[in-house]
């Protein structure tokens, strides 16, 4: 318990209002003490009013008379007279005499301790002035020990209420912090926790909300570092696999190059009427080399922003992607459909998830064509209590294998002749950013049948359903 926060919280309040109650104690017990001296004075004035009112008492009513005022003698100073009024035999002498008419604090203080850590019975003389004016000074002796046990006994009640004030203090103060500062600070614990399980998941990290100003300056600069380092962290995995494709790209981009200019060479040095056919071929070489070293240098340059998150119509943007891909059909026999719930809607970066369904509806829509053959592509939704589902089906010829073996590695999971692998790379990395996934469901000759989900979750999902082994049969 001492090792937390709250534990030693608890602790140092109790030690400081302990402290603070002993430096109230000390002043106060000599406060006491001078009341305590000063009641006596006041009862002694008191019994000596009895022998002013009849000069002559008995003994037995002058002891009495003593014994309630708790002194041994009274004597009055009156019309510059000194006169005992009661007197009783002392049993010891008088060790000291402490005048109350005029005590500095300092002095009342020290007096006040010396008595309190005294244990000998001893007999004081306390001089001090009458009340109402009743003569010029009052003296009075009187025994130390029921002083001191009186001092004891209110400094005893003294520190039982001290450690009650210090306990509840304590407590009140530690439920205070607790909900203003400890919650907050095992919030952001929780939020860190959460980001280092996923950091490229995006809406892990931390969106400032606490009240207190020095703890939201924490969390903004919480989320500085939090979004920082997802930028590095898809930079470096950008960089390392574009490092280990690096001598494959430089492979290929050598060979077209060379057929290239092969081609221009050819057509520099001869007349031949059919360069005229082979000069298309030089365009679509070059192209074809500039292509692969525009996708490649876009790969690394990993500026993907993490998502902005809306509620958008899922049916409205899936038909924007499909009147895109009907423009490119040309003559090719491809149709497209749309099978998304009307009213369905979706948090997600509408921007990016665009992105996604058209490179999965481009990938589907080329492989129909490369295969000259009629078919459909359909887009489909659902939705459970946990995450949003997205289908994107064709009637294709399927995967081959090489492709599905690397189908999400850059550079490698390409499917078609002259494609970079980069498309299906950088869908799966924007997915993973909405702390989703996208995986192929299946693929065979009757088609293919790509399966995004989005999770509904605050970011506490580790990770998005996995498919059923029914779900990955080849259809």
């Amino acid at each position: 318990m001492f090792n937390s926060l709250s534990g030693r919280l608890i602790v140092l309040t109790i030690i400081f209002v302990m402290i603070a109650e002993i430096l109230i104690f000390v002043p106060s017990i000599a406060r006491f003490r001078e009341d305590y001296m000063m009641n006596r004075l006041e009862r002694a004035q008191i019994a000596s009013l009895a022998l002013l009112a009849d000069d002559m008492i008995d003994r037995e009513l002058e002891a009495e008379l003593l014994e309630n005022a708790g002194v041994f003698n009274v004597v009055l100073r009156r019309d510059q007279v000194r006169q005992l009024m009661l007197a009783s035999d002392l049993p010891q002498p008088i060790s000291q005499t402490y005048d109350m008419r005029d005590n500095s604090a300092i002095l009342l203080i020290r007096d006040a301790l010396t008595r309190f850590v005294s244990p000998e019975n001893e007999v004081i003389r306390v001089i001090g002035a009458p009340v109402r004016d009743a003569g010029l000074l009052i003296e009075i002796t009187m025994e130390t020990a029921p002083l001191r046990m009186a001092m004891i006994d209110y400094g005893i009640r003294i520190l039982i209420l001290s450690a009650v004030i210090s306990i509840v203090t304590a407590s009140l103060l530690f439920v205070a912090m607790r909900a203003l500062l400890l919650k907050p600070i095992k919030a952001v614990v929780g939020h860190m926790q959460n980001y280092a399980a996923a950091p490229e998941d995006a809406r892990r990290i931390i969106t400032p909300s606490a009240g207190v100003t020095e703890l939201r300056e924490a969390e903004e600069a919480l989320q500085t570092l939090e979004t920082d380092l997802t930028q590095a962290l898809r930079q470096k995995d950008r960089l390392a696999q574009l490092g280990s494709a690096v001598s494959k790209v430089s492979h290929d981009l050598r060979n077209i190059l060379t057929t290239a200019q092969l081609f221009t060479d050819r057509i520099e040095m001869s007349e031949d009427p059919a360069v005229k056919r082979m000069a298309p071929k030089l365009v679509g070489s070059i192209t074809r080399a500039v292509h692969l070293c525009e996708s490649t240098l876009a790969f690394g340059k990993a500026e993907e922003p993490s998502p902005t998150l809306t509620v958008l119509p899922l049916a409205d943007l899936v038909e924007e992607v499909i009147e895109s891909e009907r423009l490119a059909i040309g003559e090719a026999d491809v149709s497209f459909a749309c099978a998304v719930p009307f009213a369905m809607t979706v948090r997600a970066d509408p921007e990016q998830l665009y992105r996604v369904l058209a490179n999965l509806l481009r990938n589907a829509r080329q492989a129909l064509i490369a295969a000259a053959r009629p078919g459909e592509i359909s887009v489909g939704g659902r939705e459970d209590d946990s995450a949003w589902w997205i289908e994107v089906t064709d009637t294709g010829p399927g995967l081959p294998p090489k492709a599905q073996e690397h189908l999400f590695t850059p550079f490698q999971g390409g499917a078609r002749k002259g494609g970079t692998g980069l498309g299906l790379a950088i869908s799966a990395e924007l997915i993973r950013g909405h702390g989703g996934t996208l995986q192929l469901a299946s693929t065979g000759p009757e088609g293919t049948r790509f399966l995004i989900c989005l999770p509904k979750g605050d970011g506490t999902l580790t990770v998005a359903p996995q498919l059923t082994q029914s779900e990955r049969t080849p259809v």
